[in-house]
This record gives structure tokens, sequence and C-alpha cells, in this order.
């Protein structure tokens, strides 16, 4: 009997979402992805560019600080998200390249 509720507990906690303190998100084929990101308060997102074109990462509004310069193929951008909220981004060159960030208030 102890065995099924060791395996029943261990099955809940495999399941159950894992938010990391470091997350990461490609820029390939003029897509992010994954374009939509769900992640805790305090997390660090790294974009990295595995284009041959240059490509930017840039909030959508005055509200949503983040704002990379240029990226050369396989340069990062990291911006940790600090306040819960849902963030829109896009590409500055290739403006149809969107993405978006959902911070959830805990962990």
């Amino acid at each position: 009997m102890k065995t099924m509720y060791a395996l029943a507990i261990c099955t809940l906690m495999l399941s159950a979402p894992a938010y990391a303190e470091d997350s990461q998100i490609s820029i390939k084929d003029h897509l992010f992805t994954p374009s939509t990101l769900t992640i805790s308060t305090g997390t660090k997102v790294t974009w990295t560019n595995h284009d041959q074109d240059p490509h930017t990462v840039v909030g959508r509004s005055t509200q949503q600080p983040f704002h990379s310069s240029a990226l050369d193929t396989n340069d990062t951008y990291s911006y940790t998200f600090t306040e819960p909220g849902t963030y829109q981004y896009f590409c500055t060159l290739h403006p149809m390249m969107v993405g978006k960030i959902i911070v959830t208030a805990g962990k």
C-alpha cells in the first residue's frame, strides 16, 4: 500500500508545472519559438538568434521596458521579468515576428 501512495505522489510531482529560473526563446526562420511563454516572476528569459538575418526583441509598449539592439547570428539578449503581466514583443526589423511572455505572480 505504501508503494502505491509513493507512486501516486511521484506521479503528481512529475505532472505539476515546473517554473525554471531561466527560460530560452529561439529566433529561427523569422519566428520566436516558443511564441508564447508562461513564466513566474524573477525568471530570466534569453533570446538567441539562430538566423542569418539580424533581429531585435522589443516590448510593444512603454510599460514593457525590454529592448534589445540588433542581434546577429548566435547573439543573445536576456531580460529578467520582475512584475506579473502579459508582455507582447516583436522584431523591429521584421514586424510580423511577434511573441508573448505571460508572467505569473508566484512560483
